[in-house]
């Protein structure tokens, strides 16, 4: 009785260490595909001495070559980059820190605006009465 105690404690103990072992790697998995992780910028090294340059915003002229879907797609990732931004600055505002490149929420927004105004030139050019309306709405919704 006592031996198979105590072989049943060190069975029990040996795979408790395999499943924490387990559960520890998945919890590490986890942790890198956190969906919230999307809301963040990876933070910066001391020794990055160059200054990060960001992009410009989309002009209407390259946004009327592209198609819908791609229109559609792009309009996603601003949002996405948008709500990033946006809970970037928010987190230091509350920490009473400076917001780095302000700028950067202004050519996110205007470039959405962009977006929504050459869709809503298609929109209009459109011949199908029914189908301007649908786009219409779908535009409106976004």
């Amino acid at each position: 009785m006592l031996a198979a105690r105590l072989f049943g404690r060190t069975f029990l103990a040996a795979a408790k260490s395999e499943s924490s072992g387990a559960a520890a790697a998945s919890s590490a998995a986890a942790r890198t595909l956190n969906p919230l992780e999307q809301f963040f910028e990876v933070d910066r090294t001391p020794e990055d001495d160059k200054p990060v340059v960001y992009g410009r915003g989309w002009k209407a002229s390259e946004l009327r070559l592209k198609s819908w879907d791609d229109l559609q797609k792009l309009w996603y990732v601003l949002l996405k980059e948008k709500n990033m931004l946006m809970t970037q600055r928010q987190m230091l505002n509350a920490q009473n820190l400076r917001f780095p490149n302000p700028e950067r929420i202004s050519k996110v927004r205007k470039s959405m605006c962009r977006i929504k105004h050459v869709l809503t030139e298609r929109a209009i050019d459109e011949a199908d009465p029914r189908r301007s309306t649908e786009m219409k709405r779908m535009i409106n919704a976004l």
